[in-house]
């Protein structure tokens, strides 16, 4: 008996709805189609923006226990179907199967963690005459679009403060790896209340009218900066509030006072998790003149042990970019490096058969000016770069337009964290890398972004500030 794939649908109003037009969702591992979504028209927009705007009075005036219910019910069913989910987010995305499951848990327990924290009422002024409060309420109608990375990671970011804050949500994944967020959608459809929570899935056409409509109150928005630019401008034409986690050109800087041996597999997963595919993933490591060539050569040997391949496959550790812009893009940054002479110590070559796969690639010490360098590569290559003084390297890791991540490797904690000081980022990692906490904020300097996500400050992000005045008699 043939088995029917499942009919993927939109949840706009509380209803799961299809569209008129449907277009097809491909595996990386294979580039085959493995299902068709709804192609939301502008009429679907419509309607999705109208039941949030309906819905919004009745859930910012929930008080917000019930509210934090609803998240922990989210979450609850996210969990319960972890296994399904897991699968799908494999076949879109590309991730080995328990980097998807790890995704799914974190999308669940991110969610809860986001439910518990508080929103500060702050007294600013209390005399015999008068208390002067500065409380925080919602802004309305959130559209966010979330990137093909992590796309359930990415919408639980936007999800959780949206909801918990007294917001309503108009949710749009890439049209890449739309499949495991519509199965949310279905998992959560009788769970949220009608039109707190519209997920909708389209097109490349579909993000513009987005952020351009009317009815939209705020935006929140992860990926590239490029974009982020094109959507702050077009929030400026109705002031639209906008959070925006942009790209990075991460740096490490690594101490002449490491262990070697300790720091390279660390230092690998830091630059090639998922595949390189991470806004904080380790883009340039800086290595000190005197460790240098013992942790290339230690990190050239763990690469030869990491397995590429499906992410469906067991033993799986990296599978394939996600989609062929991409694949693409990367490809070219490795042949620039070929063209002009740089050491390749390992990959940089082509795997053949189908599938958007690229080796492990790594690139012994090219020019900073180099595009490898330079560029944010969102992919598995990484240079490695010598240093001989560390206010060089802080230098050279601070001379980029982005400031997103970075870490600092060494054996004394002290040393290593005044050096963190100096770097300028929004999130600075000392001996680790690339954790992050639904109790902390998140966010880019320069043109990594503006905004946070995540902690206090991020749900500050989805409130506006109200002051009352309140006399006394």
């Amino acid at each position: 008996m043939t088995q029917t794939a499942p009919a993927y649908r939109m949840l706009i109003g509380g209803k799961l709805v299809d569209a008129a037009e449907r277009f097809e969702v491909i595996n990386p591992a294979t580039e085959q189609a493995i299902a068709s979504v709804p192609d939301a028209s502008e009429d679907d927009l419509d309607a999705a923006v109208l039941a949030a705007r309906q819905a919004f009075p009745g859930w910012s005036a929930t008080p917000i226990e019930e509210r934090r219910a609803v998240l922990a019910a989210i979450a609850d069913a996210i969990a319960a179907d972890a296994a399904n989910l897991a699968r799908l987010l494999t076949s879109e995305q590309g991730k080995p199967h328990a980097d998807a499951e790890s995704e799914v848990k974190g999308m669940s327990g991110y969610l809860k963690g986001i439910a518990a924290l508080e929103l500060p009422v702050e007294v600013v002024e209390e005399t015999d005459k008068r208390r002067i409060e500065v409380r925080r309420v919602p802004i309305g109608v959130v559209g966010s679009i979330a990137a093909w990375n992590f796309p359930l990671s990415l919408a639980a970011f936007k999800i959780g403060p949206c909801l918990l804050t007294g917001n309503t949500l108009v949710l749009k994944p890439s049209p890449f790896t739309p499949l495991a967020t519509l199965r949310v959608a279905e998992l959560i459809a009788d769970v949220v209340p009608a039109g707190v929570l519209n997920i909708i899935s389209g097109s490349d056409r579909l993000g513009p009218w987005l952020t351009s409509h009317p009815g939209i109150d705020k935006i929140s928005f992860t990926g590239s900066t490029a974009t982020g630019k094109r959507i702050m401008e077009s929030a400026s034409h109705s002031l639209k509030r906008i959070t925006l986690e942009l790209g990075g050109n991460d740096p490490a800087i690594v101490l002449p006072d490491v262990d070697v041996a300790e720091i390279a597999p660390k230092l690998f997963w830091s630059a090639f998790g998922n595949n390189g595919q991470i806004c904080v993933a380790t883009k340039r490591i800086y290595v000190h003149k005197d460790v240098y060539e013992p942790l290339r050569d230690a990190i050239v040997e763990y690469a030869k042990t990491v397995q590429v391949g499906d992410g469906s496959q067991q033993g799986t550790q990296l599978g394939p970019i996600n989609n062929r812009a991409q694949y693409d893009r990367v490809r070219a940054i490795i042949a620039d490096s070929k063209a002009q002479g740089h050491d390749i110590l390992t990959g940089g070559g082509d795997i053949e058969g189908p599938g958007f796969f690229i080796p492990v690639t790594i690139i012994d010490n090219p020019p900073e000016d180099s595009r490898i360098v330079r560029e944010e590569q969102f992919g598995p290559v990484v240079p490695l770069l010598r240093f001989d003084d560390v206010d060089d390297a802080i230098a050279r890791a601070n001379d980029t337009a982005y400031g997103l991540g970075a870490s600092v490797w060494g054996g004394d904690e002290d040393t290593a964290t005044a050096v963190a000081e100096r770097v300028s980022a929004g999130t600075v990692w000392v001996n680790e890398s690339r954790n992050l906490t639904p109790l902390a904020p998140f966010g880019g300097h320069r043109q990594s972004g503006i905004g946070v996500e995540g902690g206090r400050e991020g749900l500050m992000e989805y409130t506006l500030a109200k002051t009352y005045f309140l006399g006394k008699r």
